[in-house]
């Protein structure tokens, strides 16, 4: 499953090579706003142009009702690329037809084309046979780059890669390396953090992280829904109730595994400006809720990384984009970035949550995926990646 050949493993002069890139950026007043997707694609372009390819570049952006929209084209991100690149990059405005098909095969080795918005095309989602088969005229050789999408069975992600050569860039070999340690030979003791609102979510994760990992330390929303399950009264925090059998059976499988906060810091409002206090877990009068983990929870959490050899983080430990209620996640954060072991920290929130703490540096790997690193951490074939070859 993780073993997969790489562009490295290509002759790559005179081919053409089709890129499927996580360019799904913030574009504000037209221009890119936050280009740290973009940068991360760059070593997998500059090599395949480096080694005598062309290249044809293919991505989403967010989600355009059933066709194009100028407010989710990708040609601003041609041009910023372009600048980061310090090369022109041409731009089509569609991402297959006839107008793609002469561009592409008009490219001569080093040049560089991006497609219009894969999304614009209704077949994308609906990983339309025909619309594959179009896209593949665009290469001769297929690279996945997209780690993010992986989860997603796409034309452009899944659907194409059977009709070329498929190998993986290196934003993608990078995180399969990573994550496959966690999935396939974690060192011990390994120590998983899970965070974030709802358990819900990340039931598979749990199941599959408490077969793996050496401790499974939760907080956020999600450990409140643990702490009901115990009987504990605990206000107006949010607690999923559909979930609280779920939770205790998994408490209960356990076996010692699994650490919940001993205290929490709580607000009588769900505002940045609350009264808050910080109080033992129990005993929590209604008007009140959990908004973070206090402070001895904090402290027992970072002793518990100072011995790992291998930490996953997946989730923030309380409201964290209120600053009076970050610090639980912020003390996780440093305690992951003095870490000696491989520290993961899985994307979406925990990873702004890294990079706002300006830690992102002393983490051994910031992964590009949020659903898609659910998905693999709970033991989910991603169909983005079976679709390459194996080496």
């Amino acid at each position: 499953m993780f073993a997969k050949k790489t562009v490295r493993d290509l002759d790559l002069r005179g081919q053409r090579a089709l890129v499927r890139v996580d360019f799904n950026v913030p574009i504000k007043n037209g221009r890119v706003s936050d280009d740290t997707r973009i940068r991360a694609a760059l070593p997998t372009i500059q090599y395949l142009t480096k080694n005598g390819a062309s290249v044809v570049l293919c991505s989403h952006l967010g989600r355009p009702k059933g066709g194009p929209d100028p407010a989710f084209s990708l040609r601003p991100v041609a041009e910023h690329l372009a600048g980061s690149l310090g090369a022109p990059v041409g731009f089509v405005p569609a991402m297959v037809g006839s107008e793609a098909e002469a561009r592409a095969s008009a490219l001569k080795p080093g040049e560089i084309l991006l497609l219009e918005n894969t999304r614009f095309e209704p077949g994308e989602t609906k990983n339309d046979p025909e619309l594959a088969a179009k896209l593949a005229r665009l290469g001769t050789v297929y690279v996945n780059d997209a780690f993010g999408s992986a989860h997603r069975a796409h034309a452009s992600t899944e659907g194409v890669a059977r009709h070329l050569p498929a190998v993986a860039g290196f934003l993608m070999e990078k995180e399969l390396t990573y994550l496959g340690k966690v999935m396939e030979a974690p060192e011990h003791p390994f120590v998983a953090i899970l965070g974030g609102a709802k358990i819900s979510d990340k039931i598979g994760v749990v199941e599959s992280l408490l077969q793996r990992a050496d401790q499974l330390l939760v907080g956020g929303g999600m450990a409140n829904t643990f702490l009901a399950a115990q009987g504990l009264s605990l206000g107006d925090s949010l607690v999923e109730a559909e979930v609280l059998d779920t939770a205790r059976q998994l408490a209960g499988r356990a076996g010692g595994k699994l650490r919940l906060p001993t205290d929490a810091v709580i607000a009588d409002a769900f505002s940045e400006t609350a009264n808050h206090r910080v109080v033992p877990i129990g005993n929590i009068s209604a008007g009140w809720r959990i908004l973070d983990i206090g402070p001895e929870t904090a402290k027992a959490f970072g002793q518990s990384l100072g011995t790992a050899k291998l930490v996953v983080w997946n989730g923030p430990m309380g409201v964290f984009e209120f600053p009076v209620f970050a610090a639980g996640t912020r003390a996780v954060a440093e305690a992951l970035a003095d870490c000696r072991g491989t520290t993961i920290v899985g994307g979406g929130d925990s990873a702004a949550a890294v990079a706002q703490a300006g830690l992102a540096e002393l983490v051994t790997h910031v992964s590009t995926g949020g659903g898609a690193t659910l998905e693999l951490l709970e033991g989910k074939t991603l169909p983005g990646v079976a679709a390459l070859q194996d080496r």
